[in-house]
C-alpha cells in the first residue's frame, strides 16, 4: 500500500516526514520567532492575538489550553483573564518554541498557574473535558490532519467551551492578494534571511498559507469536528481570520 502524501509548502512529501520538517524550522526560528513577526506584520498580530484572547470569555479561576502555544503570547493574554486563580497550558510540539515562551513568562514575572507541556496537536494528553477554552493561534496549518487536531482540541474543551483558531488566510479582494503575494514572497523571505539566517523557512511560510483551507472550508472542518455556531472574522481584508466554534 502506498504512503499518504501531505504538502509541506509546495512540496508533497509522505505524511510521516512532514513532523521532523516542521520542526526543523521552528527549531532553527525560535530566537528570532517574536522579532519576525512583529517585522513581517508591523506589531499587527499583536492587536489580533487581543482579539483572541477577548473572544474567549474566559473568567477568573477558569483554564484554557494553548494549542501550537510556542512562544505564550497568547496563552500570557489568557492568563491576564484567569489570574491568579486560573490555568493556563502551552502546549507546543516544538521544545525550543516553548522554551523561549518559558524565558518569556520568566522576563514578565509569569509563571504561578502555566503549565509547558511539549505534545502533538494531533493527540492532545489530557482528559475530555478539562479545559474552559482552546486556542491555536498562527500554528494549524503547520499540523498533518486538521481534522484531528481540531477534533482533540474539541474534545479536551468542556461543552459550551470554545475552540478558537488565529490563522493567515485568504484576502477577499483580488486587488489585495496580488499586493499580499508580491510581499509574501519577496519582501518576507528577505527580512527572514536577514534576520534568522534561514531563508527557506520563510519561503515555507507563505507556501502554507497558500496551501491552507479558505475561510469557509476552515469553517466546514471544525464543524466536522463537532462544534457548532461556527463564525469567522476576517482580519485585514483576509489576511488573516479568527473562527470561533463552540462545543455541545
Amino acid at each position: 500500500m502506498s504512503e499518504k502524501m501531505t504538502h509541506f509548502g509546495n512540496q508533497t512529501i509522505p505524511e510521516h516526514e512532514k513532523e521532523k520538517k516542521v520542526r526543523e524550522v521552528f527549531d532553527s526560528v525560535a530566537s528570532k520567532y517574536d522579532l519576525m513577526n512583529d517585522l513581517m506584520s508591523f506589531g499587527i498580530h499583536r492587536l489580533w492575538k487581543r482579539f483572541v484572547a477577548s473572544e474567549t470569555g474566559l473568567r477568573p479561576g477558569q483554564s484554557a489550553i494553548d494549542v501550537a502555544g510556542g512562544t505564550a503570547d497568547i496563552s500570557l493574554l489568557m492568563k491576564d483573564r484567569v489570574g491568579d486563580e486560573g490555568s493556563i497550558v502551552v502546549f507546543d510540539i516544538n521544545g525550543e518554541m516553548l522554551k523561549v515562551g518559558r524565558e518569556k513568562c520568566i522576563d514578565k514575572g509569569y509563571l504561578k498557574g502555566l503549565r509547558f507541556v511539549q505534545g502533538n496537536a494531533e493527540e492532545i494528553p489530557f482528559e475530555d473535558s478539562s479545559f474552559h477554552c482552546a486556542t491555536v493561534g498562527f500554528g494549524i496549518r503547520n499540523v498533518t490532519h486538521l481534522d484531528r487536531a481540531f477534533s482533540e482540541m474539541t474534545r479536551v474543551v468542556k461543552p459550551g467551551g470554545k475552540v478558537i483558531c488565529l490563522e493567515f488566510s485568504h484576502p477577499t479582494s483580488r486587488f489585495f492578494k496580488k499586493a499580499y503575494d508580491l510581499y509574501s514572497f519577496s519582501f518576507i523571505p528577505n527580512v527572514g534571511e536577514m534576520i534568522t539566517g534561514n531563508r527557506s523557512a520563510y519561503e515555507y511560510l507563505p507556501e502554507s498559507i497558500r496551501k491552507f483551507p479558505p475561510q469557509e472550508e476552515l469553517k466546514k472542518i471544525m464543524e466536522g469536528a463537532g462544534l457548532w455556531r461556527v463564525k469567522y472574522h476576517n482580519l485585514l481584508n483576509g489576511i488573516a481570520a479568527v473562527h470561533v466554534g463552540v462545543k455541545v
